[in-house]
């Protein structure tokens, strides 16, 4: 029963620092867009957040983006998903990053350090990549 009652907590705060995790690498390049946001948005509906909660969900990531140096928080939620959604994550990432049609060496290299930190193998990183540019 106590299990129950904490799903829903455990549920928000793995929404809340996957937002942080997508809002740190629309920030990356100082130039968060109202695009990247959408991106996020919609990410945060896939995996299962409340259409209605989506506001609260970003303002309290943005709130701990800010406040964390490190991303290593934020990936010990993402990094026991199975392995499609982790994969919808990472093409999330890569969306954010190419809304702009560009990545610049630190969002490149925070990629490098996320698919270390989720265990995603360079080959899978990089045909997720390619994939989301060539949508572009």
């Amino acid at each position: 029963m106590f299990f129950k009652k904490d799903l829903p907590n455990k549920k928000k705060n793995f929404l809340v620092k996957t937002c942080a995790l997508l809002i740190h690498a629309a920030k990356i390049d100082e130039d968060y867009t109202k695009n990247e946001e959408e991106i996020i948005k919609r990410t945060l509906l896939k995996l299962g957040a409340n259409e209605k909660d989506i506001y609260q969900t970003i303002q309290d990531a943005k709130t701990i983006e800010e406040n964390y140096n490190q991303i290593l928080d934020f990936t010990k939620e993402v990094k026991n998903l199975s392995e499609s959604d982790k994969i919808n994550i990472i093409e999330a990432l890569w969306s954010i990053i190419y809304s702009n049609n560009d990545a610049d060496m630190y969002e490149t290299n925070l990629m490098r350090r996320l698919a270390g930190l989720l265990y995603i193998d360079s080959s899978t990183m990089g045909n997720i990549k390619d994939k989301i540019k060539k949508k572009l």
